[in-house]
C-alpha cells in the first residue's frame, strides 16, 4: 500500500489540528473537582488509559487546597463512552471527588490573533478593580484566556493572558482604567521575546535609591533647599537638566573631597533593589544603571550590587576639593537613551527585550526607547508617558511585569544564598 504523502513540515495533516487531532472527531472533557491531595492526576489518567483514548488538552489548577482538573481526550475505542462515563464517575465518588463529562467536537478553539500579557498590581487587589481591568478587556474585544496569580507579597499580582486584541489597544484601554481604579497594569506582547535574555537598564536617584545624591552632597555644603527646588523642577520638566546640572554643581565649590564618602555612606537603596537585581542576575538577565547623579556614587553602587553596566555624570576634583564643575559628556535625558542603546548593543540584546526605569522626566527619553518603559513612582508626566507605571514603594515589584513569580524571586535567593 503507497503512503499519503506527507504534509509539509511544521503543518499537520489536512482536517487536522496543530495538535494532530482531527478537527471534527468526537472528544469528551472530563472534569474533575474536590479537594486536592497526590495521586489525582495519575489516578484520573490511570482510568482513561483502560479506553486508549488520546489526550489532547489538560488543565490544572488548585486554589487553597481545592482542585480543578480538567483533560481533554478522544472518545474511547474500545469501549463505549458510556462505560467511560461510569467508570470515572465511580472513580471520583471513591475519592469524595466530582466529575463532570461533557461531549463535544475537536479540541479547543484557537486562542486569537493579538495575544498579550497583562499583569495586574494591587496594594491591595479589589474585586472592584479587578472586575473593572476584566470589563475594560471584554470591551477592547479581548478574550482572556486564563489568569493565575505571580505574587502575594509585597504586593498582590496576577496575570491575565488575552487574546483578540492587539497588544497597543489594550494597552491603552487599560491605562486609563489603572489611573481611575488605583492599580498597576502592564501589557506586554506574548511571544518568545519573554523568555529571551533581556536587560533592565535603571535610573538612579529615587529609583535605585531613595535619595537625590546632589541633595545629599548639598547637604554638606550648606545649601540643600536651594538645590532642592532647582531638581523638583527639572524633574518636573519645567528646565533643562544640563542647566540646572551646572547650576547645581556650581554651588558645591569648594567642599573637600572627604565629602564623597559620607555621601555615598548616606545613600538609601529602595526597598527592594537588591532582590530586584539579585533575582534579574539569578535568572541570567544583564542590569546597568543610568543617572543624571554622579559616577563617585555609582561606580560603588556597581561594584556592590554586581551590575553590568553604569554611567553617570563625573564631578572634578582638584587639589582635594570639589571645583564645582562636572567633568565629560553630560548624560541627560537624550544622553539615558543614548546609553541604553549602547548597554543593548554590547549586551548583545535587541532593544525591544531592553526593560527601563525611572522616575523624572529626564527618564522619558530611555523609557520609550526601551521595549518596556516603566514608571516607578514617577510624577504624572512620566506616568502618562511610559508603557507602564508602578506606584508601590517596592521596587522588586517590576520582577512581576516580567512574568516572574514570587516563588520564582524565592528560588532565586536561595541559589545566590
Amino acid at each position: 500500500m503507497t503512503p499519503s504523502p506527507l504534509p509539509p513540515a511544521g503543518l499537520p495533516p489536512a482536517g487536522q489540528s496543530s495538535a494532530g487531532q482531527s478537527s471534527d472527531v468526537p472528544t469528551l472533557l472530563v472534569k474533575i473537582f474536590g479537594k486536592d491531595r497526590p495521586g489525582i492526576t495519575a489516578g484520573l489518567f490511570d482510568t482513561l488509559a483502560a479506553y486508549a483514548v488520546d489526550v489532547v488538552d489538560i488543565e490544572q489548577v488548585v486554589s487553597r487546597g481545592r482542585l480543578v482538573l480538567c483533560a481533554l481526550v478522544t472518545e474511547p475505542t474500545v469501549a463505549s463512552p458510556g462505560e467511560l462515563r461510569a467508570t470515572v464517575h465511580s472513580w471520583a465518588e471513591s475519592l469524595k471527588l466530582e466529575a463532570e463529562i461533557i461531549s463535544g467536537i475537536g479540541d479547543n478553539r484557537p486562542r486569537g490573533s493579538g495575544r498579550s500579557h497583562v499583569t495586574v498590581l494591587g496594594h491591595p487587589l479589589t474585586a472592584e478593580s479587578t472586575a473593572a481591568i476584566a470589563a475594560r478587556i471584554a470591551g477592547t474585544g479581548g478574550n482572556i484566556d486564563r489568569i493565575f496569580r505571580l505574587a502575594k507579597y509585597p504586593v498582590t499580582a496576577v496575570e491575565f493572558a488575552v487574546s483578540g486584541v492587539a497588544t497597543a489597544t489594550l494597552r491603552t484601554a487599560l491605562a486609563t482604567e489603572a489611573k481611575a481604579r488605583g492599580v498597576d497594569v502592564a501589557v506586554v506582547s506574548a511571544g518568545l521575546h519573554r523568555r529571551a535574555q533581556r536587560l533592565v537598564v535603571m535610573d538612579v536617584d529615587s529609583t535605585l535609591i531613595q535619595d537625590e545624591v546632589i541633595e545629599l552632597f548639598a547637604a554638606h555644603a550648606g545649601c540643600e533647599d536651594e538645590v532642592a527646588e532647582v531638581t523638583a523642577a527639572a524633574m518636573r520638566g519645567e528646565l533643562d537638566f544640563e542647566q540646572s546640572l551646572h547650576a547645581r554643581v556650581a554651588l558645591l565649590r569648594g567642599l573637600d573631597v572627604s565629602v564623597v564618602d559620607k555621601v555615598r555612606a548616606e545613600v538609601r537603596l529602595t526597598p527592594g533593589a537588591r532582590t530586584l537585581v539579585r533575582t534579574l542576575k539569578a535568572l541570567g538577565y544583564q542590569v546597568g544603571v543610568v543617572s543624571g547623579g554622579f559616577t563617585q556614587i555609582t561606580d560603588a553602587l556597581k561594584d556592590e550590587l554586581g551590575l553590568d553596566f553604569a554611567s553617570a555624570n563625573t564631578l572634578e576634583i582638584e587639589n582635594g576639593t570639589l571645583t564645582g564643575r562636572v567633568t565629560g559628556e553630560i548624560v541627560d535625558r537624550a544622553g539615558k537613551a543614548r546609553l541604553l542603546r549602547e548597554f543593548a548593543a554590547e549586551a548583545g540584546v535587541p532593544l525591544a527585550q531592553t526593560v527601563a526605569i525611572g522616575d523624572g522626566a529626564n527618564d522619558l527619553d530611555m523609557l520609550n526607547a526601551a521595549g518596556l518603559g516603566v514608571a516607578f513612582n514617577a510624577k504624572p508626566v512620566v506616568r502618562e508617558a511610559a508603557h507602564t507605571a508602578v506606584n508601590v514603594p517596592f521596587l522588586d515589584t517590576v520582577l512581576y511585569l516580567l512574568g516572574i513569580t514570587r516563588e520564582e524571586v524565592e528560588a532565586a535567593d536561595g541559589v545566590l544564598d
